[in-house]
């Protein structure tokens, strides 16, 4: 089936990659975590960089920077909303940048709540695994920092007038042949 007989075929394309980068954050995150979980001893980092980059055992209760730590259950049902509307989103998109972020954010996502679901202490409770510590950052994992470069892409992508639908808003008129330079992209993908 060509394009030209199925015009979804771009929407299709943003979708299997929002889900691809999904895919890819989720499985280096698990994948770390294991090796984490293996190798540091809590308690004893493992310096990299001297003490400037160290890998640090913790298990974190709270969502970034350790905020909210008595209120993991609430955190768990906040990631399960964030999960389920990037994916209505995602059955939307048009643009490839969004597709990345949304991506990147849906992948670190999922990683975090497969912590509160399967580690301890229970379902809704676990304590997400963070063990990366630079500096005077706080510790952070694969997860944290890919649902981070997400929103900072996706951040990036709305200020530039990038919509989701991979047309460019049209507030000004300098933005008004980017709009009809998109849209006629969208054409050409179409018939390709």
């Amino acid at each position: 089936m060509t394009d030209v007989e199925n015009p979804d075929r771009p929407l299709a394309r943003r979708t299997r990659r929002l889900f691809a980068v999904a895919a890819v954050v989720l499985a280096l995150d698990l994948l770390t975590k294991i090796v984490a979980v293996a190798v540091i001893e809590p308690g004893r980092p493992i310096e990299i960089i001297g003490d400037t980059v160290t890998l640090r055992m913790v298990r974190n209760a709270g969502a970034a920077f350790s905020m909210a730590t008595g209120m993991t259950w609430l955190l768990t049902l906040v990631a399960v909303a964030v999960v389920v509307g990037v994916i209505r989103i995602g059955r939307t998109l048009r643009s490839g940048w969004w597709a990345v972020g949304l991506g990147l954010v849906l992948g670190g996502a999922l990683g975090n709540l497969i912590d509160r679901f399967f580690r301890s202490p229970g379902p809704l409770q676990g304590h997400v695994v963070d063990f990366v510590s630079i500096g005077w950052w706080p510790v952070f994992n694969v997860a944290d920092s890919s649902i981070v470069c997400g929103a900072v892409l996706l951040v990036i992508i709305t200020l530039f007038g990038i919509e989701p639908d991979g047309t460019r808003r049209a507030d000004d008129k300098s933005d008004a042949p980017a709009a009809t330079e998109s849209a006629a992209a969208t054409e050409s993908e179409k018939k390709a």
